[in-house]
């Protein structure tokens, strides 16, 4: 258990650390600002890195089944359990708002991918990238409603979803392999040199993110409650019910371990966009971020390593 512990910290904590440091350091002396490469990221490479994986992946409509179902059987049951906690510690409608951000949407893009692809290779990814997608859309729908509340719109949020590149670049995936078509090859290059510097460039940005976060924010200024059941439903109760949703569906091999590891992620660095654009307890959702990313470093390598 010691030793595969820091086996994993070594292999695939190491290489993902460097570049998280660096987009640490940018941000605390030289004042890297992200808005522009998150654009880049979201916009560019991210759309290239699903595409690509997507077209190649040697996933089943029967993963994709499984992946899906359980998306959907986890963000209600975290909702739902974000709502129950929250009613009964007495936290105000901000903070029920950021709490239920906190607890269903998880760093699986900037954060969750490149550890995928480092812990399990190939094969992970191309089932993480089914995962990521779905996730994509839930966050744009619900992930807008529960930020918003009182003035939802229903309408605005689905048409979020098509905003994004990455759900079209999805679409265009499966249609080529659907009607075993080819791109030249010279697209194909240019796509897979995009696809390759999605991964550090996605650490940079989090790790620029972690220290403006830290630098933002004051544990002083947020309900303890709040706070600790953020993390407490992050860290421990959400991988606890993927677990169990996942014995459930009785998913084994690659694709239980990719979607629990998933699962387990530290808190999305969007919900904190949502969480300042709807006014849902910001510096709440901006202190789980950085600390759930923080415990992440020591609980997932562990939880790679049982699995």
């Amino acid at each position: 258990m010691i030793s595969s512990f820091f086996m994993t910290l070594y292999s695939v904590f190491l290489p993902i650390s460097l570049p998280v440091i660096a987009g640490g350091l940018l941000k605390r002396f030289k004042g890297l600002e992200t808005k522009t490469l998150s654009a880049l990221s979201l916009y560019v490479m991210s759309p290239a890195l699903i595409f690509e994986t997507l077209e190649k992946a040697t996933v089943t409509s029967g993963d994709v089944a499984v992946t899906v179902a359980f998306c959907i059987m986890n963000v209600i049951i975290l909702w739902l359990l974000s709502t129950c906690v929250s009613k009964m510690l007495g936290l105000s409608q901000p903070e029920r708002s950021g709490l239920g951000l906190t607890t269903m949407f998880t760093n699986s893009v900037n954060y969750g991918l490149p550890l995928v692809l480092l812990a399990f290779g190939q094969a992970g990814l191309d089932k993480a990238s089914v995962y990521v997608i779905v996730q994509i859309i839930i966050i744009n729908t619900l992930g807008v409603y529960l930020a918003a509340r009182s003035h939802f719109s229903a309408v605005k949020a689905v048409k979020s979803v098509f905003t994004l590149p990455s759900v079209y670049a999805a679409l265009l995936a499966v249609l080529i392999r659907m009607t075993d078509a080819a791109l030249p090859d010279g697209l194909e290059t240019g796509i897979g040199m995009l696809s390759a510097a999605y991964a550090p460039l996605a650490l940079v940005i989090l790790g620029a993110q972690m220290m403006g976060v830290r630098d933002g924010s004051e544990i002083s200024t947020v309900s303890r409650r709040g706070f600790w059941s953020g993390m407490a439903m992050r860290m421990v109760i959400a991988p606890l019910v993927a677990w169990g949703i996942l014995t459930a569906l009785s998913v084994e091999g690659t694709l239980f371990a990719v979607i629990l590891v998933l699962s387990a992620m530290p808190a999305a660095v969007n919900a904190v966009i949502l969480a300042e654009q709807y006014d849902a307890a910001p510096r709440l959702v901006s202190m789980c971020i950085l600390w759930t990313t923080l415990a992440s470093f020591i609980f997932l390598p562990v939880l790679i390593g049982v699995l």
